[in-house]
């Protein structure tokens, strides 16, 4: 966001500049034009492709386990970006960044069980990585502009 005389300039992600009034509300951006939703977006294929190849004993188990965690990603963020309150946004934050250590914790079991070959496993721990760093940051953005609204300190 950036201030030009009388007007501010908002920038999207792929777009351009939208001149926003002094005194216009300010939208908060859709979670579909955010880049973490695009990221968890694709770490949602890359577990879906990867447990394909796990043993058929595993369909209702594991890979259902892990699928239903990656897939609640990306859902939680769409869905916390559409509540009304900050509060509410950062709750469903905190369920992504849960669903997304569970999902951590799944890919450990899968590699000592010999489900994962090492360069699968490094290639979602990479990804799993960006995407918690992506995650942590737009919480700490949240709550700094919640405290800064509220005129609190934040802790």
């Amino acid at each position: 966001m950036y201030v030009v005389g009388e007007a501010i300039l908002s920038r999207r992600r792929g777009a351009s500049p939208r001149v926003r009034e002094k005194g216009e509300k300010k939208v908060r951006m859709a979670f579909f034009e955010m880049e973490i939703y695009e990221v968890s977006m694709s770490f949602v294929e890359s577990v879906y492709k990867l447990t394909r190849s796990f043993p058929e004993e595993e369909r209702y188990c594991l890979v259902s386990q892990m699928r239903r965690a990656a897939v609640s990603i990306p859902s939680n963020i769409a869905e916390g970006n559409g509540r009304g309150h900050s509060k509410e946004y950062l709750h469903f934050l905190y369920n992504a960044r849960g669903s997304l250590m569970e999902l951590r914790t799944q890919f450990d079991i899968s590699k000592r069980l010999g489900y994962l070959n090492e360069a699968d496993y490094s290639s979602l721990t990479e990804s799993y990585e960006r995407l918690r760093r992506m995650l942590m940051n737009l919480i700490s953005s949240i709550r700094r502009k919640s405290v800064s609204k509220s005129g609190l300190k934040e802790k």
